[in-house]
């Protein structure tokens, strides 16, 4: 890759304009939140917010899906959420194990009962 090879440019600006800002604000709130309370009002409330818009993403995903999750039947879609909360459960709450056996049975079932 040479300098005057437009791609070095391109990563460039995908550096300076996606890393950089974002990697000032991690530090950033690496510093203030040693002084936040864990088990303060506005912490519990921006979890419960954050708990909420997840579930949401994830109800639209299940119940009005769009692309070739579509194809996929909705008990099928259904049955993945169940497997993917006994996981994490099973496995000693694994954030991890859930999404994987989730993403086994999605993919299980798209392909056995497509």
């Amino acid at each position: 890759m040479s300098l005057n090879d437009p791609m070095l440019y391109a990563y460039l600006l995908v550096i300076l304009a996606g890393f950089l800002p974002t990697d000032v604000f991690r530090s950033a709130a690496v510093l203030f939140s040693r002084k936040i309370d864990e088990d303060g009002e506005l912490l519990v409330f921006i979890r419960a917010v954050a708990t909420a818009l997840l579930a949401g993403v994830i109800a639209r995903l299940v119940l009005a899906p769009t692309g070739d999750l579509a194809g996929v039947p909705l008990w099928i879609r259904l049955m993945t959420i169940v497997i993917g909360v006994a996981a994490y459960f099973l496995f000693r709450r694994s954030v991890l194990a859930g999404i994987i056996m989730a993403e086994i049975a999605i993919v299980g079932g798209a392909v056995l009962f497509r």
